[in-house]
């Protein structure tokens, strides 16, 4: 019964495969398709595709973010040509319609905006960015290309915390105060690596830790996996020197998650005691190793103290003091918002602002959306992130029937959305490029298991 409920809530009882075939576009599209068979480039598209994404995530951390956005409209416009052309079968899926709700309501939020041109600009960049989701939930259907992909991003991060491990050793002059002065950790180095922030450094890192553990299990060989263990590790020691809070307790939950999931992935291996203890002893043993280093490593005390703080530390008392704007702001507009984007933010939040306390950003995604957006928009969110967890979750379990070792790609996929929320609860980088590519890769990944219902059933 709940999970019928669940399935109709999530778009899981549509047969969404015949209603593309009976509907008017794919009709007109038709000429299209067979003009597809007579290019030389276009049959190899995905592959292609495959290419631009993986040059995006070599370059993202590197690059303005001007280059980034000349790269998402090639796969915008890439992402057109292919659809329109081919007939690709199944790559509409409930997931894609939770997207397309959300991204309805900021179009909605946009007309109503009342700083339309900055909330165009905003919605622009979040088109950009959806269309990239779409591009890649295709590709990604194809297992060689998914590996591909995603073994691009892990080895890609390689660079970057090899070069925040340095400036741990050292030194690295702080680009900001971010550190409260006053506390013991002053003079501590917080590593920012080439994301020159170590907010960013860490949501960045956060879905290599997951994914080089999803690549140790799918990567064939030994030196390959020897490889994984040691992105792992690495990534890991460099977000956690970034000392960014909410990238810790985004970790904490990341690998709450990957617990969970690994351990239902294996369960069916285990013996009789190992099924029903196997879990409590790891998420013990996480738990452990947590609270060791929060009792005896100093600057992980220091640090971990101060969220408890309160208006006592200077970030805490900084975020607070936005958040009591932002809160204001959404009691102005509650129903839809202001409009998408950092620019509409920038324009409407000096009203609100408490004093000498700007901002870029409300410092959370769950209040920036329902600034934006407003309820609407915030229960359209909610609806798409519960859509692509229900989807992903009967997905694993359908791959778990015979252990298709591509679902530890989905594995990593999942526990990094959950991480990237949790820590999206204290800060905003998600709206950075850097790290909504990254996103919207999770999600593609998880909605690129998708199997329809017809399917289903011939499998």
């Amino acid at each position: 019964m709940i999970d019928s409920v669940l399935r109709t809530l999530t778009f899981g009882q549509l047969s969404l495969q015949q209603w593309r075939e009976v509907s008017l576009i794919h009709w007109l599209l038709t000429p299209l398709r067979k003009w597809r068979q007579g290019s030389g480039l276009l049959p190899h598209g995905d592959l292609i595709a495959a290419a631009i994404v993986a040059v995006l995530l070599v370059l993202s951390p590197y690059t303005s973010t001007t280059l980034i956005g000349i790269l998402l409209v090639a796969c915008a416009a890439l992402w057109f040509l292919l659809t329109v052309s081919d007939e690709a079968n199944g790559w509409l899926t409930p997931i894609h319609l939770g997207v397309t709700l959300y991204w309805a309501t900021m179009v909605l939020a946009t007309a109503l905006s009342p700083v339309k041109a900055a909330a165009v600009s905003g919605l622009i960049k979040l088109t950009l960015n959806l269309l990239l989701f779409m591009l890649l939930a295709r590709i990604l259907r194809q297992p060689k290309l998914r590996t591909g992909v995603v073994s691009v991003y892990v080895l890609a991060t390689l660079p970057v915390a090899v070069y925040g491990m340095r400036q741990y050793f050292f030194g690295a002059e702080a680009l900001a105060t971010w550190v409260d002065p006053t506390t013991n950790l002053s003079g501590a180095t917080r590593v920012y690596s080439y994301l020159k922030n170590p907010n960013l450094l860490a949501a960045y890192l956060m879905p290599a830790v997951a994914m080089s553990v999803s690549a140790f299990f799918v990567w064939p060989r030994w030196l390959p996996k020897v490889l994984a263990a040691i992105a792992f590790f690495l990534n890991l020691a460099c977000l956690v020197l970034s000392y960014s809070r909410g990238g810790w307790i985004g970790l904490l939950g990341l690998f709450f998650v990957l617990a969970v999931l690994l351990v239902y992935w294996w369960s069916e291996l285990f013996p009789s005691f190992w099924k029903k203890w196997a879990l409590p002893m790891l998420l013990g043993l996480m738990a452990g190793l947590v609270v060791f280093a929060v009792l005896f490593v100093g600057p992980v005390r220091e640090r971990a103290m101060t969220m408890f703080a309160g208006r006592g530390d200077s970030s805490n008392n900084f975020r607070i003091n936005v958040w009591e704007g932002v809160m204001d702001m959404i009691r102005a507009r509650p129903v839809i918002g202001i409009g998408p984007g950092n620019e509409a933010f920038n324009r409407v939040y000096p009203f609100y602002q408490r004093p000498n306390y700007t901002a870029l950003s409300a410092y959370s995604i769950f209040l920036e959306t329902l600034v934006e957006a407003g309820i609407i928009g915030f229960t359209a969110l909610l609806w798409m992130l519960g859509t692509t967890l229900y989807q992903g979750l009967y997905q694993l379990r359908r791959l778990r029937m015979d252990m298709n070792g591509q679902g530890y790609w989905l594995i990593g996929a999942i526990a990094t959305c959950s991480g990237m929320l949790v820590h999206g609860l204290v800060d905003t980088v998600w709206y950075r490029p850097q790290v909504s590519t990254l996103w919207w890769l999770c999600m593609a990944i998880i909605a690129s298991f998708y199997v329809p219902r017809q399917q289903r059933y011939e499998e």
